[in-house]
């Protein structure tokens, strides 16, 4: 492999990928940064689902613990 490298026909096809590489990020860069919003936008109701098992909830805070749990709210059960 480092033979095709080394020979005059292999620096012109590494130049040709190059100077075709940078065409095809050049040109395709407009068309990502334009639909990034929208995937952003997306995105957010995909991590509310991914995330929904995580934490156990909102409702569930007194269930973790005895009577830590209920003291550091403030309250008595």
């Amino acid at each position: 492999m480092s033979g095709l490298f080394r020979s005059r026909s292999g620096l012109v096809l590494l130049a040709f990928l190059a100077i075709a590489g940078f065409f095809v990020v050049k040109e395709h860069t407009a068309h990502l940064l334009g639909v990034l919003p929208y995937l952003l936008v997306l995105a957010c109701p995909l991590l509310h689902f991914l995330h929904r098992g995580h934490g156990g909830g909102h409702g569930d805070h007194g269930s973790h613990g005895g009577d830590a749990a209920g003291a550091s709210e403030g309250g008595t059960r």
